[in-house]
This record gives C-alpha cells, sequence and structure tokens, in this order.
C-alpha cells in the first residue's frame, strides 16, 4: 500500500478520502485554495499545501502545480475524487508521467467515455443498449434537423463534451431544435471546448438509474448493484437510493450485465459509474454515460454491501486484492444532498455558518465538508454534506430520513433541508412511483 497520498480536491469527498487513508495507515496531503484554509479537508490531512492565486478554483484545476506540490511533499499516489480534474485524461497521464500513482482508470478509459458520442457508439458495439440517435456528431443546426427527421421528435440535444447534466436540452420541433441547438453549440465551446452535438430520441418519462463498476487489476469487471438517481433539478440529482424500487430482479440482471459490458470494452480498473436512463412506459432502458471516477452517491452502495468503496480503489491502483464481491444489497439506504441554496427556486445561498448540528443515530452518516465557523463560499459547487442513511426496509430508511433531516440545523447560508423534508412526505416518492420530473410536480 501507498506511504502517502495527495487528494486533488476539497470539501466533504477530500474529508471522506482522507477518512479512508488515514483507516490505512496512508499519510495525507491536502491542497487548498486560500479561500479553504480553515476548511475540515485542510486541517484533518497529515500536510496541507495552498495553491492557486487570485482565483479561488485555481488551486484544483492547476495540473502542474498539484503535480510539483504532490513531488514536494512526497506523494506516492493522487486521487482525484469528484469534479474539478478527476476525469481530465491530461490530469491523468500528468500523474503517471510523474512516476506517481494515479487512482482512477486508465487516461484511455477517460478519454473514450469523455465523448457521448464515442460512448454511445462504443456501448452500442459490445451490446450495451442504447437509444436511438446519431452514430456521427453534428456542428450546426441544419445537421441536428437532419438527425431528428430520422430519429422522430422529441429529441434530446447534448453537447458531446459534455457531464454533470450540463449541456442539455429537449426540443419537440425543428424550429426548437434549431434554437437549442445554436444554443448549446455555444454553450458548450464555451465551456468544453466543443460545440458538437449528439441527438438522440427523448423519452418523457424515465428513471435515472445508475450501476456501480469496479474493475479489477486482472481485468474482472464487478457490479455492485444499481442506484436511483430520479430526484432531480436541472438534470442534476438531489437524492439517490439503492436498491432502485423500480429495479426488479430480471431487469437488473440485465443492467448489471450490460454494466460488466461496459467496464470490459474499456479495460475498465477502479470504481466506475455507468448510467442509464429506464423508460417507464416501455421498461427498455438505454445507455446514458460512463462516469470515470467515484461518483457523489457511491456511499449509498458502502451502506448496502458493508465495503468501502475509496479503500477499494486504493487497494486496486496498488496491486492489491480489494476484498470486495458481488452481493445482493442488505436492506435500504438514501443519501440526501444538502445544499447551499434556496429549497424552492435551488439558487445558490452562500454565507458563513453560524451553527452547524448534524444528526446522529442508529442507521445515519454525515459526510460533510463544513463544520460550525467555516464560510461556505461562492466560487464552488453548493454541496455542504451529504446525509446517508440505511434502514432493514425502504420504508424504514425513509423514516430514519426524516429524522435525521429534523436534526440537522444549519444557520448561516441557507440549505435545502426544507426540500428534503418535504419530499420525504410526498406521496410519489414514499411510493417508490416516480421518475425524473417529480421535482417539478412538487414546484
Amino acid at each position: 500500500m501507498f506511504a502517502s497520498l495527495l487528494i486533488a480536491n476539497r470539501g466533504e469527498i477530500a474529508r471522506r478520502i482522507n477518512r479512508s487513508a488515514r483507516a490505512a495507515g496512508i499519510r495525507t496531503i491536502a491542497i487548498h485554495s486560500a479561500a479553504d484554509a480553515e476548511l475540515p479537508h485542510v486541517t484533518e490531512a497529515d500536510t496541507a499545501v495552498e495553491l492557486g492565486g487570485g482565483d479561488p478554483t485555481a488551486a484544483y484545476l492547476d495540473i502542474d502545480a498539484i503535480i510539483t506540490a504532490a513531488r514536494e511533499a512526497g506523494a506516492e499516489a493522487i486521487h482525484p475524487g469528484y469534479g474539478f480534474l478527476s476525469e481530465k485524461a491530461d490530469f491523468a497521464r500528468a500523474v503517471i508521467d510523474a512516476g506517481i500513482a494515479w487512482i482512477g482508470p486508465s487516461p484511455e478509459a477517460i478519454t473514450a467515455m469523455g465523448d457521448k458520442i464515442n460512448a454511445r457508439n462504443l456501448m452500442a458495439e459490445h451490446g450495451v443498449p442504447v437509444a436511438p440517435g446519431g452514430s456521427d456528431p453534428v456542428a450546426d443546426a441544419a445537421a441536428a434537423i437532419l438527425v431528428a427527421e430520422s430519429v422522430g421528435y422529441p429529441v434530446m440535444v447534448k453537447a458531446a463534451a459534455g457531464g454533470g447534466g450540463m449541456g442539455m436540452a429537449v426540443a419537440a420541433n425543428p424550429e426548437e431544435l434549431a434554437a437549442t441547438a445554436e444554443r448549446i453549440t455555444g454553450f458548450a465551446t464555451r465551456l468544453f471546448g466543443s460545440g458538437d452535438l449528439l441527438i438522440e430520441r427523448y423519452y418523457p418519462r424515465v428513471r435515472h438509474i445508475e450501476v456501480q463498476i469496479l474493475g479489477l487489476a486482472s481485468g474482472e469487471v464487478l457490479a455492485l448493484g444499481e442506484r436511483e438517481c430520479s430526484v432531480q433539478r436541472r438534470h442534476q440529482k438531489l437524492v439517490e437510493e439503492t436498491p432502485s424500487p423500480a429495479v426488479d430482479d430480471a431487469l437488473r440482471a440485465r443492467l448489471l450485465e450490460a454494466s460488466r459490458r461496459a467496464g470490459r470494452a474499456v479495460g475498465y480498473v477502479g470504481a466506475g459509474t455507468v448510467e442509464y436512463l429506464l423508460d417507464v412506459d416501455s421498461g427498455e432502458f438505454f445507455f446514458l454515460e460512463m462516469n470515470t471516477r467515484l461518483q457523489v452517491e457511491h456511499p449509498i452502495t458502502e451502506a448496502v454491501l458493508g465495503i468501502d468503496l475509496v479503500a477499494a480503489q486504493l487497494a486496486i491502483a496498488a496491486g492489491d486484492d480489494p476484498g470486495v464481491a458481488e452481493a445482493a444489497p442488505t436492506g435500504h439506504a438514501i443519501e440526501l444532498r444538502v445544499n447551499a441554496e434556496d429549497p424552492k427556486r435551488f439558487l445558490p445561498g452562500p454565507g458563513t455558518i453560524t451553527e452547524w448540528t448534524e444528526p446522529t443515530g442508529e442507521g445515519i452518516r454525515v459526510d460533510a465538508g463544513y463544520v460550525d465557523g467555516n464560510t461556505v463560499p461562492r466560487f464552488y459547487d453548493s454541496l455542504m454534506a451529504k446525509v446517508i442513511v440505511h434502514g432493514a426496509s425502504r420504508a424504514e430508511a425513509i423514516a430514519v430520513a426524516r429524522e435525521a433531516v429534523k436534526g440537522f440545523v444549519i444557520t448561516g447560508p441557507k440549505s435545502n433541508l426544507e426540500f428534503h423534508a418535504e419530499l420525504l412526505d410526498n406521496d410519489e416518492f414514499v411510493g417508490g412511483d416516480y421518475d425524473t420530473s417529480i421535482v417539478g410536480r412538487m414546484r
């Protein structure tokens, strides 16, 4: 096992990685911006290095500075967490070229899955279901309309290089498609450096299902169950649960096998996630994307399987057996993302925390990036903490989640705890018969 690990991230995920690394006897190294100097992920690490200049995000995006910090601090490995540079093949290559172990899949796997069109075509070649759509990128509205005519309206327009729910919109006719394609092309060019678009058939009632995979050094790919991620705003997740109330044993077997195929198609090593859309009307599922990193919602898989996915990542990167096997889940787990945002309109609401009291009790886990007195800045994602609950059944997990939300007190910044309380009493959610538009119906 590695003697030292640099964690190239911040907030709750940096703390979470630090916890598993320290438990394994690994010396941890944090990086941070000046704005983050007092955060727990910095103070809890064995060593901390301040990076970046005036731009608060620079510390987490400057590849050269991170590699230099890793060398000077004696890091034997780097874990990227999620977001920032975690799915940048150039970062993975730079780490490997520097003689430092990369905790993640190969740069080639990251590249293969980083482009939605390439990923879609590769998955289709390996027998993973894909939605009807174009197999080539389109660069303008005229080309998009030609593809849509063969696919049929409505269509989903996606930025080929996008991710995290960004660069996506629905068009119901050629006029809408022309305007949407122009808008997303401009957005994607600015944000991702490529304006290429993918056009696929849009299904109005879908559930968002994903499968946790773990690629071993032997080439075997484990499929560690599915997660339901359909509670979303602006295509971004707010609540996840496992097992999915929409997935029976037959569908689960198909999802898991498709995910093993997806992992084998790119020689996947380490922890990753294969995401699908499940059409409510037909019961068929279609490949959405592969996230070549640890997911925000990985703790619910840990809860029902009794495993530590970060420890597994470290073991695999070190060439060791992670001691993980495919197994049926025990009980039910739910994760609530606690964001610094308005609970009605979901607009960011950063600020200084004047009270922070985390819920405790059986079946409750909190992964938090902040403590009392910290300031939640405006520069980063609004996620403050994750509440993970586990119960013997879905009903019990929901009951535990309700108590956890009641017991979580945050003053200073805004929070979406009120939304979670509303969701946990919503008939659709409690009944398990919901889809990705549930939040819109609540509002």
